[in-house]
């Protein structure tokens, strides 16, 4: 199963611009076969190159799983790199403008990696495995990969992303699953830790996370086992509520929990780079936002994001640095990254418009629209800012998004409207209101200790 995983994912990179199935295969989870038993109506979409079922119950039941009891999701599509060697460490404190400078072995850390203009060019987490070796998942990371290429460093990367799977279980109830399954306690593993463990003698990493704003992990291991893995977490997680988590569901989190993605909420710098992420679909951004300044229009400085420096940007050397000090000493950036609750009346005139007279906009795909969309802001009729991520919250009873607004605007209770659908299309103004962020509490670090 390891070798056809790999042989089929080197055959897509080789391929990924060519006609789909005809030359380009197609490449699915290496747990597809477990994840069929329960993919009763059949569906897939694409997450990256890798195909996923879009949903195994209902959308509904998926996306309120990680608040209820918790989740089974597949997160194998995300890219694995493992940069080693003596610079492993300071290559990776150059390229990303996270302190590395106090790293154990097993901790997690944040890497938010700029261009030599400040824009975010990738972004996900590092994970120290030994002394000088280091695995770093993330949307693409193709622009590690190049800017290692670029420079002199004693260090070197491997694309491990078919060998490995990511599988995420995230909720009140990931611990008891996960520790039923091992066989074994991990209270001791502090949130961004992590460890190995063994499920049925098979070697895996825990890893404390919590892309869902809950108490949550990921399991890593080897892809040949993914199979079996997927199978004993479904049925250990049953006494628990355990769900499994379609792509369907999969990124309504992460707005609940007012994270931005890459590739769906902000486009990377990279993309103008011989480092653009070879994994992410070629196409235009939806939604009514027409850029004035082109691409880079979609592209973010870190303050925009909530990534920024909170004592201002720091002496070090790393890339992007001179940049970011550049943009602190004109007061920019002069946006910051907020939280929208759209009106439900105007929401449901969306819905229910196939039903009434007149022109009917652009249709809301439940729970959240799939690739990027990015929506104009408006006050007064002038342009404040940019929505993206525009999702159902079953959890809020809402439909919420990020927004990366102008400053002035964006005190909690503010009234603004969001202008719904693409450009020439029979276009609705939505009201909305500011909220901060997160939607909900954070518990990503809860005290497991009493539990």
């Amino acid at each position: 199963m390891a070798e056809v995983q790999r042989s089929t994912y080197e055959a897509v990179q080789r391929s990924k611009d060519a006609p789909f199935i005809a030359q380009r295969p197609a490449l699915f989870s290496p747990a597809a076969a477990a994840q069929d038993e329960s993919n009763a109506m059949g569906g897939f979409g694409h997450f990256a190159q890798t195909l996923l079922p879009l949903e195994y119950t209902n959308w509904i039941e998926e996306c309120a799983a990680h608040v209820t009891s918790c989740y089974l999701g597949d997160w194998s599509s995300l890219h694995k790199v493992v940069v080693r060697g003596r610079e492993a460490l300071d290559f990776l404190a150059w390229l990303g403008m996270r302190d590395l400078s106090r790293f154990e072995h097993g901790q997690i850390k944040h890497h938010v990696q700029l261009d030599e203009n400040g824009w975010v060019a990738s972004e996900g987490i590092v994970c120290r495995l030994d002394e000088e070796e280091f695995l770093y998942t993330a949307g693409s990371g193709d622009w590690l990969m190049w800017q290692l290429g670029q420079g002199s460093w004693d260090a070197e990367v491997q694309d491990v992303s078919p060998d490995r799977f990511i599988f995420g279980i995230q909720g009140p109830a990931a611990l008891d699953t996960l520790e039923k399954l091992t066989g074994e306690s991990l209270r001791d593993i502090a949130f961004s830790r992590s460890r190995m463990s063994r499920i049925d003698g098979i070697p895996v990493r825990v890893l404390r996370t919590g892309i869902s704003g809950e108490l949550g992990y990921e399991l890593h291991g080897p892809a040949g086992h993914a199979n079996e893995i997927w199978s004993a977490t479904v049925e250990t997680g049953g006494q628990f509520g355990i769900r499994q988590l379609g792509l369907r569901s999969q990124p309504v989190q992460h707005i609940e929990a007012g994270i931005a993605t890459n590739g769906l909420d902000y486009l990377p710098a990279s993309i103008l780079t011989p480092g653009a992420p070879t994994q992410f679909r070629r196409g235009t951004p939806g939604g009514s936002f027409v850029p004035e300044n082109g691409i880079t229009d979609y592209f973010r400085k870190p303050a925009e994001l909530g990534w920024g420096f909170r004592k201002g940007v720091p002496d070090r050397d790393f890339l992007g640095r001179d940049a970011l000090a550049s943009d602190a000493a004109k007061g920019e950036p002069q946006r910051t990254l907020t939280g929208l609750r759209w009106n439900a009346e105007d929401i449901a005139a969306i819905l229910t418009a196939p039903f009434g007279p007149g022109d009917v906009p652009d249709p809301m795909e439940l729970p959240r629209g799939r690739g990027p969309v990015f929506d104009q802001i408006l006050v007064g009729g002038q342009r404040v800012g940019v929505s993206t991520g525009r999702t159902v919250s079953v959890n809020l009873r809402s439909t919420i998004s990020l927004c990366v607004l102008d400053q002035a605007y964006a005190a909690p209770g503010t009234d603004l409207v969001v202008l719904w659908g693409r450009p020439g299309t029979a276009q609705r103004e939505i009201r909305a209101t500011v909220t901060e962020l997160p939607f909900k509490p954070d518990r990503r670090r809860t005290d497991v200790s009493t539990l």
